[in-house]
This record gives structure tokens, C-alpha cells and sequence, in this order.
């Protein structure tokens, strides 16, 4: 138990030393899953054994930090930690995503040529032999591509707040140069920047692959102030945006333990029905995206409301039957 509070005390310590502006009692208490008066406790326990940590007052309320960062000595990761980080990497190469696992692979050497050799020597025997025992499964499916001069542009313009200059090319359609406030990125099956239109205000996407020409444009173009990219994305089952409707759905006894287990959509909620079958209720747009998915139910799954969503279940149907040559 010793152990544990000092592992714990140690952790508050990085948390508190990860945060420039610092740490309330409130969140202490949150972040390390405690009470109030426990994260009282660790608070006095790290302020007794790091001199660097400070009081901050921050009117109504006090926060702690510790500035300048710990030494390497309580830095020093484990093989686990640096086995995840070498495997994100893995996985966005085998995705496609060239500049985003060299970002990742940067960090882990940067990391690396921090950490005290006396501590790599000792980690390196497992994590050695769990990088030969994990892999990562690479599924079918649409490559992502991020070029990393298209996301530097990206990402400076939205930090600087200007506007996103970049020719858009569709296919069958002319290119076309155009001029947005960028709101973000998001990175999935394809990815895509979220951005503004300056005269309509209207969101839009565009694929990151279909953009050349990118650059930062002249003046200021910040997002909406209103706008929250977590919560459009969260709109779509996937990435298409198109209008939102509620799902309800209802899976078969023989699919119900998997439908329990599965992450349908952040609004999701799930009841359990007499007769062994779950029924999934979500609201979300992107219904094309979520009748491709509703394929890999098979005969599972009962599609109940909206009648838009059947409605494109059997256009795809029917484009899978041409595909076959059937009538």
C-alpha cells in the first residue's frame, strides 16, 4: 500500500508539473480518482518533496504546479508506455500516414535520448521482446493520406487565425481555388479539414488529398465563436454530414452480446428486450456511411426508424446487385 500512495503521489507530481497554469484541489481530486480530502493529503505529500512546486492563486479559487518540469528520474518511462507509442506509430504507417507516424516516431526518440541509459537498459529487455509479441492487424479499407507540408499549412493558419487558401479538385469536376476559415482536422477512413465558408458561414469538409496549392491567406478568419469540432463530429455515425436523424435499430439475440460490447455512436443507449434482443438508439446523419455498416450485421439487425436510413439500405441493395449482374 506504501507503494501504491507513493506511485500515486509521484503521478499528481507529473500531472501537476504537465500543467502551466496548475492544478485545482477540485481536479486533483478528479484526474486521480480520490476524494477531496485525500487529494488535500497528496497535495501536501508532493509540495514536501518537490521544492519547484508553487501555490498559484487564481481568484475565486488556488491552483498548484510544479514549473519547470521533474528530472529524469521521475520521468523515466516504462516499456509498456513506450510499446504504445512505437505501436500508434506502427499502425498510422500501415495506415498511410507517413508524417503523422514520423511525428510520433520523433517523440519516442526524443524521449529516449532523455531518458537516463541506466533506465533504458533496464526497460529494454521487455520492451524488446513485447514489440516481437504485438502487432497491428491491418484491415481493408480507404488510405488516408496527410501530407505533412498540407498539414503544417493547415495547422499554422489556424493557429494564427487567418483564412485557408488551397484548390480543391473533385472528381469530375473542375478544380476550383478556394478561401475558408479553418476550424480543424479530423483523421478517420479519410481525412478531412472542417472549415468555414467566409461568406456563408456554412461548415463544410474537405478531403486533405483532394487540396493542393495550400497556403495561409491575408487577415483574420477565425472559426465561428460558437462552433465545437468534437460536437460535429459526433453528429455522423462516420465523417459525411448530411441531416440528422434518429436511429433505432434492433439486434438478434444470437448478435446481442457483440451489439452490447460495440461503441455505436457517442449518444447511443441500449435496452435490453424480453425476448433476448438489444435495441440500439442513436441520433446521428451520415446514414450511407451507417448502412455500410449495417452490412456486416447481416440478417441481425432490424433497421426500425428512420425510413431515410431504409430507404438508402435498399439503394445499396440494389447498387450490390448490379454490381453482381443480377437483375
Amino acid at each position: 500500500m506504501r507503494h501504491d500512495k507513493a506511485a500515486m503521489v509521484i503521478e499528481l507530481a507529473r500531472r501537476m508539473a504537465a500543467s502551466a497554469e496548475g492544478l485545482t484541489l477540485n481536479e486533483m481530486a478528479s484526474e486521480m480518482g480520490v476524494g477531496r480530502r485525500t487529494a488535500e493529503r497528496m497535495r501536501d505529500a508532493v509540495l514536501a518533496l518537490f521544492p519547484a512546486a508553487e501555490e498559484v492563486s487564481d481568484p475565486p479559487t488556488k491552483r498548484w504546479r510544479i514549473r519547470g518540469g521533474l528530472s529524469a528520474f521521475e520521468q523515466a518511462p516504462t516499456a509498456e508506455e513506450l510499446l504504445e507509442l512505437s505501436k500508434a506509430a506502427q499502425a498510422l504507417r500501415a495506415a498511410g500516414e507517413g508524417a503523422r507516424a514520423q511525428a510520433l516516431e520523433g517523440l519516442e526518440r526524443k524521449i529516449k535520448s532523455a531518458t537516463r541509459s541506466t533506465a533504458l537498459n533496464r526497460i529494454a529487455p521487455d520492451l524488446e521482446a513485447l514489440v516481437r509479441a504485438e502487432t497491428i492487424a491491418v484491415q481493408a479499407g480507404p488510405r488516408p493520406s496527410a501530407d505533412e507540408a498540407v498539414l503544417a499549412a493547415i495547422r499554422g493558419a489556424i493557429l494564427a487565425g487567418r483564412p485557408l487558401e488551397f484548390t480543391y479538385s473533385r472528381p469530375g469536376a473542375e478544380p476550383r481555388r478556394r478561401s475558408v476559415a479553418p476550424c480543424g482536422l479530423m483523421f478517420g477512413r479519410a481525412n478531412y479539414l472542417v472549415a468555414a465558408d467566409r461568406e456563408s458561414g456554412r461548415i463544410q469538409t474537405f478531403r486533405l488529398d483532394r487540396m493542393s496549392a495550400v497556403a495561409a491567406g491575408e487577415g483574420s478568419a477565425p472559426p465561428p465563436p460558437d462552433f465545437d469540432l468534437a460536437a460535429f463530429a459526433n453528429r455522423s455515425f462516420g465523417i459525411y454530414q448530411d441531416e440528422v436523424e434518429d436511429v433505432l435499430l434492433r439486434i438478434a439475440a444470437e448478435g446481442a452480446a457483440e451489439a452490447r460490447a460495440w461503441r455505436w455512436h457517442p449518444t447511443q443507449t441500449l435496452a435490453d428486450l424480453p425476448d433476448g434482443r438489444v435495441e440500439v438508439r442513436f441520433t446521428a446523419s451520415g446514414l450511407r456511411e451507417l448502412a455500410w455498416h449495417l452490412f456486416t450485421w447481416g440478417a441481425q439487425v432490424e433497421i426500425v426508424a428512420p425510413d431515410r436510413l431504409k430507404a438508402v439500405m435498399a439503394a445499396e441493395l440494389d447498387a450490390a446487385r448490379r454490381a453482381l449482374g443480377d437483375a
